[in-house]
């Protein structure tokens, strides 16, 4: 008897195990037929299923959905007031209630359920979190964008629920709505500022949107200038589009208020010249030098002021010796004022190369930099720095043995680092100057995997060089002709590399190099001052290889040379806006649209 009454307790115990695992089976077979597309057998199954409570999570979703794509809404909406009715808090039902008018084309009614849900979850987080993102999944974007508006309306804090409207104005794009939420997130904690920028960087890809932004900011800078938040992220947006003058003007009020001597206009001004903006830098460094004569970036600041003098005098062609030799002045007298010191053996440095690439004065350039390297307070990055100029210069009077030497050295001592990458970068253009490609290669190839960027990217196309003009050339003849000549080029020998590569053109018409030569020969006439001659060059690239890789370069560096050294405006700002249309997705498009707004007038510094 005992044994009896033990084996029907067991039954009893397992009865609704067994009875789950027969509706898991069911609930198998119900999706198996949907997913099939028999709908009529998963229906009838579904509503089985849905007459024990303990299923309604695991098919409820399948089921409301066949309802609905069966235009069955009588019986979704009869079936959805149901459980609400068994569990008048899940708000999820009370949305599916909602979504059912919807479908049914009854749009006030599913508006006046929506609205109804939203207004009773007011003041409790948990709830208003859940209902939105409810919403969400549902693609009622619209709704959940309501949820957390009353959510902020009823907390009492304006910047309530800032990064989740962000993220539902992303979706629904619109930039401007999700921008300001965004600084609302960053305004909140000076910790969210990168945060901001990281996503504004990778969101905010078209020029319109920075600029919409850039207008934001400067609205909110002027009605809370107190929130130094808000003026960094406008230094941001403007250093962005490379409006450097605009990224000074805001640094410099910030540095002002918080009496930082410079420190933040500084970096804008190394920013500057790191990207060709030698007028602004100019204009930086001076504000620097006459408002903190006494502080700290003093002497910083009139080093690279007379940076920014040099990369201007560099980059007017043809480049006027005196100029150079003014530099150079410049440079002796701040060492003489300020003494050998970190910033003032760079100084020296500087003046090394000027006498060795503009004046010819080797011999000074070698002592100079000997002088740097044996002196004893001299930082290993700076040592090491003058070791591969001093490489460079071997280069430039024909011993690469002391070259290679130099550029090992510093190598093998700095592996891993900036420094070490670029010494291999210079030894690897040593061996494809040399023509010995295979080499060349190998180095290029680890080189393409650096850390830096810059130096990734320059590996990474002369490695294309190299593959591009030997792929279909296994003499490699032509490739090796215009490497020897691009060497007679870094050493400054100009008028010999015009006719190393006339020379190479004749020797070999119609290589795949020749459009690599034309935009070489451009470069050294646009250097001499012959400015027609470089046009004329990079026409032919733009009539004949328009759609090869050179064919954007081509067309900004016209537009540079129109722009710089011919004068004329408005033919400058046809070339950029070509180069704006044809290439948009060119490395140069930022400056080239820069340039063109200054042309036209819009940037007024």
């Amino acid at each position: 008897m005992s044994k009896r009454l033990i084996i029907v307790a067991i039954l009893i115990l397992v009865a609704p195990v067994l009875l789950r695992g027969q509706d898991n089976a069911k609930i198998d077979l119900a999706n198996e037929y949907l997913g099939q597309g028999d709908v009529d057998k998963a229906l009838d199954l579904y509503k089985d299923l849905v007459k024990d409570s303990r299923n309604i999570p695991f098919v409820h979703n399948n089921y409301l959905a066949l309802l609905i794509n069966l235009e069955n809404y009588k019986e979704a909406e009869d079936y959805v007031e149901k459980q609400i009715k068994r569990d008048d808090g899940n708000l999820i039902y009370k949305i599916d209630l909602g979504m059912v008018y919807q479908a049914a084309g009854k749009a006030d009614k599913a508006n006046s359920q929506f609205e109804s849900v939203i207004a009773g979850i007011k003041g409790d987080n948990y709830k208003l979190r859940i209902t939105a993102q409810t919403f969400i999944s549902k693609q009622l974007r619209e709704y959940a964008l309501k949820t957390y508006l009353a959510g902020r309306q009823s907390s009492g804090n304006q910047y309530a629920y800032a990064i989740e409207l962000a993220n539902i104005y992303r979706l629904l794009n619109n930039r401007e709505q999700m921008m300001e939420e965004y600084l609302n997130f960053a305004i909140q904690n000076p910790n969210n500022i990168n945060y901001v920028r990281n996503i504004l960087q990778n969101l905010l890809t078209e020029p319109e949107d920075l600029e919409a932004l850039e207008t934001i900011l400067i609205q909110k800078v002027q009605k809370s200038p107190n929130d130094i938040i808000y003026g960094e992220l406008l230094i941001w947006a403007e250093l962005q589009q490379k409006n450097f003058f605009g990224a000074f003007t805001q640094a410099r009020a910030i540095d002002r208020r918080e009496r930082g001597e410079g420190s933040r206009v500084l970096e804008i001004g190394i920013i500057a010249i790191d990207n060709g903006a030698f007028e602004d830098a100019e204009d930086i460094f001076s504000w620097i030098i006459q408002t903190y004569p006494s502080s700290s970036n003093y002497v910083l600041a009139r080093r690279m002021l007379i940076k920014a003098r040099e990369g201007k005098v560099k980059n007017t062609y043809p480049v006027d010796t005196t100029a150079i030799r003014t530099l150079i002045a410049d440079y002796d007298n701040l060492i003489k004022d300020s003494g050998l010191n970190s910033n003032t053996l760079e100084a020296l440095r500087s003046k090394a190369l000027l006498y060795a690439f503009y004046l010819d004065e080797k011999d000074q350039a070698i002592s100079t930099l000997k002088d740097i390297i044996n002196f004893p307070r001299a930082q290993p990055q700076l040592v090491s720095s003058c070791k591969l100029d001093l490489g460079d210069i071997y280069l430039l009077i024909g011993e690469p043995w002391e070259s290679t030497l130099l550029y090992s050295q510093v190598e093998k001592d700095s592996k891993e680092s900036l420094i070490g990458y670029e010494a291999k970068l210079k030894n690897a253009k040593l061996n494809y100057y040399n023509g010995d490609f295979e080499l060349a290669k190998a180095h290029l190839d680890i080189l393409k995997l650096a850390t830096s960027r810059e130096i990734s990217n320059d590996a990474m196309a002369l490695s294309l060089l190299i593959q591009d003009n030997t792929l279909m050339d296994t003499t490699e003849l032509a490739m090796k002709k215009f490497a020897a000549v691009d060497l007679l080029l870094f050493q400054n020998k100009k008028l010999e590399a015009l006719q190393g590569f006339d020379s190479l053109l004749s020797q070999f018409p119609n290589h795949r190099i020749t459009d690599e030569v034309w935009y070489k020969m451009a470069q050294i006439n646009q250097e001499l001052g012959h400015a027609e001659v470089a046009i004329a060059l990079l026409d032919k690239i733009l009539t004949s290889y328009p759609t090869d890789i050179l064919g954007d370069d081509a067309l900004f560096l016209k537009g540079k040379i129109i722009d710089k050294q011919l004068g004329n405006k408005q033919l400058a700002m046809e070339a950029f806006q070509a180069l704006l249309t044809t290439y948009p997705g060119s490395i140069y498009t930022a400056e080239a649209r820069k340039r063109f707004r200054e042309l036209r007038g819009d940037l007024n510094q």
